[in-house]
């Protein structure tokens, strides 16, 4: 559906990233703080996007966490084997961006599909824990850059929801250590 987020994995030269796109006809727009996939961008327009209903992949590459995808390349494209997704060229502008944590710069961009790339997702129900693993992962990537005291306590919020739902990921305890440590 067009004008509606959908978290997806960014690939580029360097980094394997989420990112909040909007499809727009045939591209898709998406902002990028800096980084390795912003700075990979700046020197290469060659992108992938791929679908995945994985929210533990999707949070461990937020955090920029190991996992075991195995990368494919082509003609300087790189994608994550298995995940379906698009392959094409990125379109940026440098902006402003000012927020309650302070002002940077932002990437923002235009991805145009060149090429699709195949794969099928697995059949996963919708759960309600995932949805509070991704806010953690949000406000926890917020925390590292601020460390304001507010949003320690709304991941720790989330994170007694998360397991209130069910939610059993190593992801969501390295957040919540890692809190815990820079607190102290």
């Amino acid at each position: 559906m067009e004008d509606k987020v959908y978290e997806i994995l960014l690939v580029t030269a360097s980094n394997i990233t989420p990112a909040g796109v909007i499809r727009e006809g045939n591209k898709f727009r998406f902002k990028l703080f800096p980084g390795k996939s912003f700075h990979d961008l700046l020197n290469d327009p060659k992108a992938s996007i791929q679908i995945t209903n994985d929210v533990e992949l999707l949070v461990k590459h937020a955090l920029n966490l190991e996992d075991n995808s195995q990368i494919e390349e082509k003609d300087g494209w790189r994608w994550i084997k298995g995940l379906p997704g698009f392959y094409g060229v990125v379109k940026w502008q440098i902006k402003r961006w000012d927020d309650e944590i302070g002002n940077t710069e932002v990437l923002s961009a235009e991805f145009l599909p060149l090429g699709l790339i195949p794969g099928e997702l697995p059949t996963v129900p919708f759960s309600r824990a995932d949805c509070a693993l991704v806010e953690m992962a949000v406000l926890f990537t917020r925390y590292l850059v601020s460390q304001r005291e507010e949003l320690g306590k709304k991941i720790k919020e989330l994170h007694n929801l998360y397991k209130h739902l069910g939610g059993r990921s190593w992801v969501a305890e390295y957040i919540i250590k890692n809190i815990e440590y820079r607190s102290e």
